[in-house]
């Protein structure tokens, strides 16, 4: 008699079936799935800043011509190569992938440029990939340059039939100066961009002193530089995140104020700048909602005159609003100020790591070290061939009648090479290399300027050994590209820094003008707009100022500032002070509140 789960005799081995947990599959597939997630998919890597739909995207453009000093090519066509070839995760990621790369407002530095309508700040989506034409930027080709010189390790991509790098050259650090955003399992990572010129000089610093702090870092590398500019509210924030990979970092959108200069109109706020990732149109929208709703009074009309050459959002207030309350009440209940959560969670190694700012230079330099030290010896390989096959050269122009007759007498090409070694002593590259050009071309050569040719590779051979014989050779050469990336790409900081910023107070969000206070004998307070009361002529017949109890009565009124003191005094001699703004406001005939509730 054989168990339920015992298989019939005779059954093959492969078709057993063992019983196992559930809970325990859970696990292990679970965890299988979210580093899946983590390496595959959400989070970049260390040393070049790149996802993997990312660093597919750009190497796919690269692999089929699609560079900078090409004409664009249909994003569909991209699009299509890149999942066939690379990325057979669905056309949408990889089509919103590029798409996000081309956007002015989404990347400090673009990776891809655009040729058609790929979205806006306001929100609108890209048009159809079928539409748009993309083609590299310049940028982006410093991070393909030297892929073709065995600088990385290639993997055979999803059906092997072809293969891809795992991470590219990357002469700038782009993590840093781009930027990151992505959720993966259990994780997120977000990192904010930088200013070029900045990043390059912290990593001129820390090639000079690798165990060089986060304040010094500072001195050089001030802090987030986001393409849609704002100004970034105090330090905190930034030497946290330099010092420990994880902050957060207030950043305000620039506005200005425009005075009236008199008549019946009334001040302006123009704002010029958002902060990072704001949807413009669902900013303004919010607005509007919360003056129609009366949350916010003081503005009587807004206008988005935004455009190609920048931002513009105009609020028109009212006659007599104090422009900065209504400016700090946007400050404060809108994201025209917001916060950006920093978590610099990168790959190092195949593994989810968080990372300080010397943490991601020294990852970044250890890659340029490996980068131009497999680019070098390629190099050095690839003259020291070309020298030998031209030491050859000239030793056949030594006897090119004697070489010409040899491979005329000769009936086959494996012949004439034996008779070229034995005769002229050549070794066999040497004897094909002249085999394969045409006696014409060979008659023609010119002796001094293969003499030349092969001097100018003896100087190269000579640089690139003395640049491979030692590490510090190779960092003055990091430092060298690193001030050429500088000089090219390298641009003037677009976010403001504000060292001495607080918070807004509660009294920054208040006008600061007269009210009338009532207070009854009951000790019942209340305050009401000056504007609620009018002077009256002759005949009128009055208004009621004050509904109250039958028992109780108006006690006294006074005009006060919102932002003055009032002071209660007990029938105990104690004193209690409260400001006038914290007096609720009522409507005229409201009876108020106890004093002593406030």
């Amino acid at each position: 008699m054989t168990s339920e789960n015992t298989p019939p005799a005779g059954t093959p081995e492969t078709h057993r079936i063992e019983p196992i947990s559930i809970e325990q599959e859970m696990k292990v597939s679970f965890i299988n799935y979210a580093m899946s997630v983590i390496i595959s998919r959400a989070i970049p890597d260390v040393r070049d800043g790149l996802k993997p739909v990312h660093r597919r995207s750009l190497y796919g453009m690269w692999d089929m011509g699609n560079t900078s000093d090409k004409p664009t090519k249909k994003s569909a066509r991209v699009v299509g190569d890149v999942m066939g070839k690379y990325h057979p995760h669905g056309d949408a990621s990889i089509y919103d992938t590029i798409v996000k790369m081309a956007q002015p407002f989404s990347y400090r530095h673009m990776l891809v440029q655009g040729q058609g309508n790929f979205g806006s700040i306001d929100g609108d989506s890209a048009a159809a990939s079928r539409y748009t034409e993309v083609r590299l930027f310049p940028y982006a080709e410093a991070l393909l340059e030297d892929l073709e010189k065995d600088t990385v390790r290639f993997q055979p991509n999803y059906d092997e039939s072809l293969e891809e790098p795992t991470v590219l050259p990357a002469k700038i650090p782009n993590l840093l100066v781009n930027g990151t955003d992505g959720i993966a399992v259990g994780m997120a990572t977000k990192m904010p961009p930088h200013n070029l010129i900045e990043v390059c000089n912290a990593v001129e610093v820390f090639l000079d002193n690798p165990e060089v702090t986060p304040a010094d870092l500072m001195q050089v590398m001030k802090g987030p530089d986001f393409p849609t500019g704002g100004i970034m509210m105090g330090t905190e924030g930034v030497r946290n995140y330099f010092a420990t990979g994880q902050g957060r970092v207030v950043v305000r959108g620039v506005a200005t104020i425009e005075e009236s200069g008199g008549g019946n109109r009334g001040d302006r706020i123009i704002v010029t700048e958002l902060p990072y990732q704001v949807n413009k149109a669902q900013w303004i929208s919010g607005i509007a909602d919360m003056v129609k709703d009366k949350k916010l009074d003081g503005i009587s009309d807004i206008r988005d005159e935004s455009d190609k050459e920048g931002i513009r959002v105009v609020f028109e207030l009212r006659k007599g609003t104090m422009a900065p309350v209504i400016l700090n009440n946007l400050y404060k209940n809108t994201a025209l100020e917001s916060s950006f959560s920093v978590s610099n969670i990168v790959i190092v190694d195949n593994q989810p790591k968080l990372v300080n700012l010397p943490g991601l230079l020294s990852h970044f330099v250890q890659h340029r070290i490996e980068v131009i030290r497999r680019r070098s010896e390629f190099d050095l390989k690839k003259a020291q061939e070309k020298a030998h096959i031209l030491q050859g050269l000239l030793i056949a122009l030594a006897k090119i009648d004697a070489v010409i007759k040899t491979i005329r007498a000769s009936d086959t090409a494996d012949n004439a090479r034996s008779a070229l070694i034995a005769q002229f002593g050549l070794d066999e590259p040497q004897a094909n290399a002249i085999l394969q050009m045409q006696l014409r071309r060979l008659a023609a050569l010119e002796q001094k300027k293969i003499e030349d040719e092969r001097k100018a590779l003896e100087a190269e051979i000579t640089r690139l050994e003395t640049l491979l014989s030692s590490e510090a050779n190779i960092k003055d050469e990091i430092r060298r590209e690193t001030r050429g990336v500088s000089a090219k790409f390298g641009d003037k900081r677009r976010t403001q820094i504000e060292l001495d910023a607080s918070d807004l107070s509660t009294e920054d969000l208040i006008e600061d003008k007269n009210v009338l206070v009532s207070i009854t004998t009951a000790n019942y307070i209340k305050r009401i707009d000056l504007d609620t009361y009018r002077k009256q002529r002759r005949g009128g017949h009055g208004i009621t100022g004050m509904t109250t109890k039958e028992e109780d009565c108006v006690d006294s009124v006074f005009v006060a500032g919102m932002k003055d003191y009032l002071l209660c005094f007990t029938n105990t001699g104690r004193v209690y002070w409260l400001k006038v703004y914290q007096i609720p406001e009522t409507s005229r005939v409201a009876k108020g509140k106890p004093i002593v509730n406030l």
